[in-house]
């Protein structure tokens, strides 16, 4: 964990809790474009039952896997992205 006997800083759970809030909008955001996008024109035409119903349930279908798949890939990058030691700065090596 950190250095100082395996607890984590103010600011390591601030990042934590801040990058959780983000994968979570982002995976809702997405999730919801998707679902408009395949579910909305039944919801506002008049389609053929088969074609109105094959488009509903493809809506809830792909927009719970997209909103998972979304903040699983938002948190692992996080995990697996090193933090720098001084926010804004680079290091003299890039």
């Amino acid at each position: 964990m950190s250095e100082n006997g395996g607890r984590r800083s103010q600011a390591q759970r601030d990042a934590i809790t801040v990058e959780i809030g983000y994968a979570l909008f982002s995976g809702a955001f997405a999730a919801a474009v998707v679902f408009g996008a395949f579910a909305g024109p039944a919801l506002l035409f008049e389609l053929p039952g088969g074609l109105e119903t094959l488009l509903l349930r493809t809506g809830l279908v792909v927009a719970p896997v997209l909103f998972v798949a979304r903040v699983v890939s938002v948190l692992l990058r996080f995990r697996q992205s090193p933090q720098p030691s001084q926010p804004g700065r680079t290091s003299p090596d890039s």
